[in-house]
């Protein structure tokens, strides 16, 4: 039963630090609109929604580095 709360540690704090990180890098927030000219300034959802899955699992790999001897 241990292992159950101690994998749900380390999401919760990997979600923390997710929080965090993509706050400080302005990941997932939009930005200002396109002009209608050229490219639209801000990536699409689905762009935003993979990189923060990404960002997820680079957390999870910082949480859980340490726990692993």
């Amino acid at each position: 039963m241990e292992s159950i709360s101690t994998a749900r540690r380390t999401e919760d704090i990997a979600l923390d630090l997710l929080k965090f990180v993509a706050s400080q890098a302005n990941v997932g927030s939009k930005s200002s609109g396109s002009t209608g000219f050229g490219l639209p300034s801000s990536p699409k959802g689905d762009d935003q929604v993979t990189h923060l899955l990404e960002l997820y699992a680079r957390c999870r790999e910082a949480v859980e580095a340490p726990a692993k001897k």
